[in-house]
């Protein structure tokens, strides 16, 4: 049998504690800080904190959390072994050793990629949804906190308490504004236990705002045993990634931060006009491609705009319905930039699951469509491209795709989507769930019967024929 993954090189010292190390954080956050640590030192190891599972850390123990990013190109594959993380906890087992770690002075930042839904707010309005059943327990449990703001808070009030320096708060999650909403969230939880604590907070953390981009899609065993057979070694803790990446990050570090301006990302003083192109132009066609194309038979994003009527889905929403809305980030050409998009979907070596991007669209769609529509329907202009989509993300949830067959419908709100999708007024129903749609939109009438017009096609002729009206 191979042998494992082992490390070659020291480990470093921490400096970060990241919470959630999914596939993206090893194929995004790690490499950077691998990379800023080669170009200039510093101790800036990562000790990663699972916050559900223990599968990564079982996955990176073996191999002393050394793991093998895999930069998928159009033509080849090119495999480097990565060393920022240091070690890795899974929350659930030893709360108290997270807080710990959390509460060394030595950490000086706590990162985030916990997905939209980690954050426990409500979407639709970005504040802390104190009826969620982690911030219930955490509350009334604070020294064995279950979500990510019960242990951001607890860490930092023993902090507080000992008079150490608060460590920077980076969420590094596809929310608009994200360290805005990572920071009232936090202040709203903090609020509950100790106004004291919520000023200082208030008064003394930095959260920095940061715009992310890489594709990378889920982790197979093909995967696995193809770079066993390459390299010689297993290594369970392996991700893929596309070529492209981009970070562009708010530059507010109080406690100092690893020299990421050394390999490439992007220290800017507001981060804003960035995220938002990005959210809308790659995140809102990518939920776009994930609806309409699952329903249309395509698994992969590749395999969606290889149809021409998809590819043209995605340049006419640009072009007519998502670029019109956007400031003009510094630095960028928006046409450009969506061109690059289509090729970066294009490229075959990335096998991102149309399924896989479809989950927790409840928490998705607020940020990546709703606020692009309204901005439409504010200039006077109904986006029937995005109505679309929305009207095929109802359909994927009522469970069930056009040959009958049931989806496996991953989102925190499964249940209550789905009967709301199947009931005898689906669209109504499900915008009406003020969860999600902000109440002027849902009362828009333009809204509403432009994607009960697009259900209906949907319904009726199916994604395929619906999108190749759209594009007509």
């Amino acid at each position: 049998m191979t042998d494992r993954l082992t490390r070659t090189t020291p480990a470093p010292k921490p400096g970060i504690v990241h919470l959630g190390p999914g596939a993206f954080f090893r194929g995004f956050n790690a490499v950077y800080t691998d990379e800023a640590m080669q170009a200039q030192g510093g101790d800036w190891g990562i000790l990663a904190v699972s916050l559900r599972s223990a599968g990564p850390r079982d996955q990176l123990a073996p191999q002393d959390c050394a793991f093998t990013s895999v930069t998928l190109g159009p033509a080849a594959k090119e495999a480097r072994v990565i060393g920022a993380i240091t070690g890795c906890l899974v929350a659930p087992e030893d709360p108290g050793a997270v807080l710990d770690a959390m509460t060394d002075p030595a950490i000086r930042i706590v990162s985030l990629t916990i997905t939209e839904k980690g954050y426990c707010h409500n979407p639709a309005t970005g504040r802390l949804n104190r009826d969620h059943p982690d911030i219930a327990h955490d509350i009334a449990n604070p020294g064995t906190p279950k979500s990510a703001p019960g242990y951001i808070v607890e860490a930092l009030a023993r902090r507080r308490a000992a008079d150490h320096a608060p460590f920077t708060v980076l969420s590094c999650d596809n929310i608009p504004s994200n360290g805005k909403l990572a920071r009232e969230i936090v202040l709203d939880f903090a609020r509950t236990r100790d106004t004291a604590l919520a000023e200082w907070i208030e008064g003394n953390v930095r959260f920095p705002s940061t715009m992310v981009d890489r594709i990378t899609p889920a982790t197979t065993e093909d995967d696995i045993a193809e770079l066993e057979a390459a390299e010689s070694y297993r290594d369970e803790a392996m991700v893929n990634h596309e070529p492209f990446r981009q970070w562009v990050i708010e530059d507010d570090f109080p406690q100092g931060r690893p020299a990421w301006d050394r390999v490439g990302v992007q220290m800017v003083a507001d981060v804003e006009a960035h995220e938002l192109m990005k959210l809308r132009c790659l995140n809102g066609t990518h939920s776009t491609l994930a609806y309409l194309g699952y329903l249309a038979g395509h698994q992969t994003i590749a395999d969606a705009v290889a149809d021409p009527d998809f590819a043209a889905l995605c340049r006419k929403m640009w072009s007519a319905e998502i670029v019109p809305t956007l400031p003009q980030p510094e630095g960028e050409d928006l046409p450009s930039y969506t061109d690059a998009l289509l090729e970066r979907y294009r490229n075959p070596g990335i096998r991102h699951r149309t399924w896989q991007i479809a989950m927790d669209g409840s928490q998705k769609l607020p940020q990546r469509m709703l606020g692009t529509i309204a901005d439409n329907l504010n200039r006077g202009v109904i986006p029937q491209g995005l109505c679309l989509a929305v009207a095929g993300w109802i359909r994927y949830v009522s469970g069930t795709d056009e040959q009958g067959r049931p989806i496996d419908v991953r989102d925190p709100m499964a249940d209550r989507l789905r009967d709301a999708a199947t009931s005898d007024d689906p669209v109504g129903n499900v915008l009406a769930i003020s969860d999600i749609f902000p109440a002027e939109l849902a009362r828009d009438d333009r809204f509403r019967d432009a994607v009960a017009a697009a259900h209906d096609r949907l319904t009726r002729d199916g994604a395929a024929a619906a999108v190749k009206a759209y594009v007509a």
